[in-house]
C-alpha cells in the first residue's frame, strides 16, 4: 500500500495551512479533506496550498446524505468540489431514513439509484463515488448502508471506476462477513479508500465522536491491513479519527501518534 494519510477529521482543530506544512515536516505525502473546511477556506485556495506542498489529496468527504431533499445539486457541487482539489475519490455516507418513514429497504434502493444518477458527473470528472458503510447504530439517522456486503450491492450496477466502496475499521470491525466482503471488493477493483479507527469502550455521550487513534482500542487493525493488501490495493491508508480529546491535543503531537499507530497496524 502507498502510504499514510492524515484525515483531516483526526486534527479537526489544525487550521489546514497549519496541517498542511505539519504533513510535509513529519514527511507525509497524503491528506484526505472535508468539504466543509475546504469551503470555509477556499476550495481554489485549498487546492493551491496542497498542490503546492506536493501533497497529494486522498479523499474528500462527504458527499451523499441522499435522504436530503436537494442531494442531487449539492452532490454535484462535491463532485466538482473534489475535481478542483485533485482527488479522485469522494467518500459518500448515505443519509438515514427520510422523514418519519420506517422504510429502510426502500431508503437503500433510493441510494442506489441516486447514485447511478450521479455516475455521469462522476466520469466525466474523474471522480469516483466511495460509498462507505456505517457502524449500524448510525442506520437510522446518518447511513442506512451498515454492511460492506450492503455497499457491494448498490456498487455492482455501475463500473468500478465510477463507484467504489470504503473499508473503515472503525465501522466494520465487528462483522464477520467482512473478510470475504474485502476479498469481493478487491476483486471487483472495488476498493477507494482503506481508512483506519479505532473502537474504544465505553463510548462517550456523542457515540459519533467515539473513535480511538489505531491501536487504542478493540480493533485488530493489521488483521484488516493484511486482508487489504491481499487484494492488490495499493492506495493510501487514512487515519480519521472523532473524538474531543484527540482533538483538544497539538495537532503535530496527534499526527505523530497517529503515525505511530498506522506503522504498528500496516508495516
Amino acid at each position: 500500500m502507498r502510504g499514510f494519510s492524515l484525515n483531516q477529521a483526526t486534527t479537526k482543530r489544525w487550521p489546514l495551512d497549519e496541517l498542511v506544512p505539519g504533513c510535509v515536516a513529519a514527511g507525509v505525502t497524503g491528506v484526505g479533506l472535508w468539504r466543509e473546511e475546504v469551503a470555509d477556506y477556499g476550495t481554489d485556495k485549498a487546492a493551491s496550498l496542497v498542490r503546492d506542498a506536493g501533497l497529494t489529496v486522498t479523499s474528500l468527504c462527504r458527499g451523499g446524505f441522499f435522504h436530503d431533499d436537494a442531494w442531487y445539486d449539492e452532490n454535484r457541487r462535491a463532485i466538482e468540489q473534489a475535481h478542483t482539489l485533485g482527488t479522485d475519490t469522494l467518500v459518500l455516507v448515505s443519509g438515514g431514513l427520510p422523514g418519519s418513514s420506517r422504510d429502510i429497504d426502500g431508503a437503500r434502493r433510493h441510494v442506489g439509484d441516486a447514485i447511478g444518477a450521479l455516475v455521469p458527473d462522476a466520469l466525466a470528472a474523474g471522480v469516483r463515488l466511495a460509498i462507505e458503510p456505517l457502524h449500524p447504530m448510525f442506520a437510522s439517522d446518518r447511513c442506512v448502508v451498515s454492511t460492506l456486503g450492503q455497499a457491494l450491492q448498490l456498487a455492482a450496477p455501475y463500473p468500478a471506476e465510477a463507484v467504489g466502496v470504503v473499508i473503515d475499521t472503525y465501522h466494520l470491525w465487528w462483522d464477520d462477513t467482512v473478510w470475504d466482503g474485502i476479498a469481493a471488493a478487491g476483486a471487483a477493483h472495488r476498493i477507494a479508500a482503506f481508512q483506519l479507527a479505532d473502537w474504544i469502550t465505553p463510548l462517550p455521550e456523542g457515540v459519533l465522536l467515539g473513535r480511538g487513534l489505531p491501536g487504542t482500542g478493540s480493533v485488530d487493525m493489521r488483521r484488516f491491513a493484511q486482508a487489504v493488501r491481499a487484494t492488490g490495493y495499493d492506495g493510501y491508508v487514512e487515519v480519521e479519527v472523532f473524538h474531543e480529546e484527540v482533538w483538544s491535543r497539538p495537532g503535530a503531537d496527534v499526527l505523530a501518534q497517529a503515525l505511530a499507530g498506522y506503522e504498528a497496524a500496516v508495516a
